[in-house]
């Protein structure tokens, strides 16, 4: 008798599932070249049976270093498969963060491409690790006896992208996997003949388990703003892609080449994009470049994906005027809005919580809970304090977002960000919404900077330099001071939201 969904605790089961049913229908498209479900379930057996034999074994932990291809995921299903724990950093990590994630993390295995195996041996946090091996595996042996997995078993280890303190690492089980898996699909409605281009990874990962075709991007997302949008409108073309799941970023500049060369790509039926704020203008860039597509917004987090999501006809009709509309909340999420604090909050029962929350429409932070929220963090008992609230069994996720809830959910910027006021807090989402709006300006906030209103200002058309400075001194938040700079930084995983804390030490350095 055939399990359901429900009794599963490994996602490869569902690949499988996928496998059996289209063994000929292509999986993954790389470079041009398409490896399909059936290929790829034997690559994977192969691989694990492989992986055991070189001594890897349930609960190890092995440091993946292959970028996004076809070797990628059947080596993550492989690991699955034997109940190791996939690692993952970010390959713009600096070497003194590699070495203190490693050390953290306490792989006893590494696996990587040549270079990457070439930069192990260099680099001592990834030097010490046991066992070191490439992209190869046979296939002449009799496969070995694969491990049972649980719901509660680790699966996934994958660090954030801060610089200080202890490295954050997010831990996902094979449980909490096929809940996102459950959680994601309804957004992103798998269709029969679907062929997908997943810029996220694990979307990508996603729709292996729901027998989707995914096209690699032809990209470095290494150097995301090295993108060339002719390429990728190729690649659309060229495999007849049906939706595109990629960062705010890589959607804005795709949507921006086909604007620019009046073309458009008439086979791209859906579009979800999410990880940055998108706000109406840039939505209207979206709509115009993809007339007839379903366009969606996705709010969430690392931590918890997603929480909402809004259409972006709504969001391009929606009125900016106190915080930035991200739609309804999601079935699978529980939001409330609670005063903003710097401590962090233990709470004996759910009326102490419910005491915390603001009145309706009030700003204050948006916590999360729900069966798809990460509950923990590898070794680092701190970020798990300052991030999440336990309430007997129940976990809530503290996004650090500041917003409010009135009908929809409404964003107003990260709590750090938020600037006080005589007449309260000032939204920078609210202000970076307006610049977003100003010709010849390219993203632009606001600061308090040596106790005066900032605003921060890159361009896009320098030329409009002085046309810029006289709009924004008639904005009625009377900015002080006007600072205009090469480059606002970015998160470098999605180059997309502007990365605050950069950002106020690159202003300091210039004072």
């Amino acid at each position: 008798m055939e399990n359901t969904l429900a009794d599963r605790f490994n996602i490869v089961d569902l690949f499988h599932d996928a496998a059996r049913v289209n063994p000929g229908k292509p999986a993954i498209i790389y470079r041009g070249k398409a490896i399909s479900f059936g290929e790829l379930k034997t690559a994977v057996t192969q691989t694990a049976g492989y992986f055991l034999r070189k001594g890897i074994r349930k609960g190890d932990r092995v440091l993946v270093f292959v970028p996004m291809s076809d070797d990628l995921y059947r080596t993550v299903l492989a690991l699955f498969r034997i109940g190791a724990v996939a690692v993952f950093l970010d390959e713009w990590v600096s070497v003194k963060r590699l070495v203190e994630c490693c050390r953290l993390a306490q792989c006893a295995a590494f696996i990587g491409t040549f270079k990457g195996r070439v930069l192990a041996r260099l680099l001592p946090g990834l030097r010490s690790i046991p066992l070191h091996l490439g992209l190869k595996y046979d296939t002449g042996h009799t496969a070995l006896p694969f491990p049972e997995t649980g719901r509660d078993d680790m699966a996934l280890i994958t660090f954030t992208t801060g610089s200080t303190g202890i490295p954050k690492a997010a831990i996902r089980s094979h449980g909490l996997l096929l809940e996102q898996f459950q959680a994601l699909i309804p957004l992103i409605e798998p269709a029969p003949g679907a062929i997908c281009m997943p810029v996220l990874p694990i979307v990508l990962l996603i729709n292996l388990g729901a027998g989707i075709t995914s096209v690699i991007a032809d990209f470095n997302p290494r150097k995301p703003d090295t993108i060339k949008p002719e390429r990728i409108a190729g690649q659309i073309s060229a495999f007849g892609v049906t939706s595109i799941i990629a960062s705010p970023f890589f959607v804005k500049q795709l949507s921006r080449y086909l604007r620019g060369n009046a073309l458009f790509l008439n086979t791209i039926q859906r579009i979800l994009t999410g990880g940055a704020p998108v706000f109406p203008a840039e939505a209207n860039i979206y709509r115009e470049a993809f007339p007839h597509a379903h366009i969606g917004i996705v709010y969430g987090s690392t931590e918890a994906e997603p929480m909402s999501m809004i259409a972006a006809d709504e969001l391009i009709a929606s009125e900016t005027t106190r915080g930035l509309n991200v739609g309804k909340v999601e079935p699978v999420a529980t939001v409330k809005i609670i005063g903003i604090s710097d401590d962090a909050i233990a709470v004996p029962d759910d009326e102490a919580l419910s005491a915390l929350e603001v009145v309706p429409g009030e700003i204050g932070e948006i916590i999360v809970s729900g069966k798809h929220v990460l509950r923990d963090y590898l070794n680092n008992p701190e970020a798990l304090k300052r991030n999440k609230i336990f309430v007997g069994n129940k976990c809530w996720h503290r996004t650090g977002d500041s917003g409010f809830l009135d009908g929809n959910l409404f964003l107003t910027g990260r709590c750090a960000s938020l600037i006080p006021t005589p007449n309260g807090l000032l939204s920078t989402f609210l202000i970076e919404n307006r610049l977003q709006t100003m010709n010849g300006v390219e993203m632009g906030t606001a600061m308090q900077l040596n106790d005066q209103l900032t605003a921060v200002i890159e361009l896009s058309d320098s030329a409009q330099r002085d046309a810029v400075s006289v709009e924004i001194k008639s904005l009625p938040e009377a900015f002080a001071d006007i600072v205009f700079i090469p480059k606002i930084p970015r998160d470098p995983r999605h180059n997309s939201k502007i990365d605050y804390e950069k950002l106020r030490n690159l202003l300091s350095r210039r004072n």
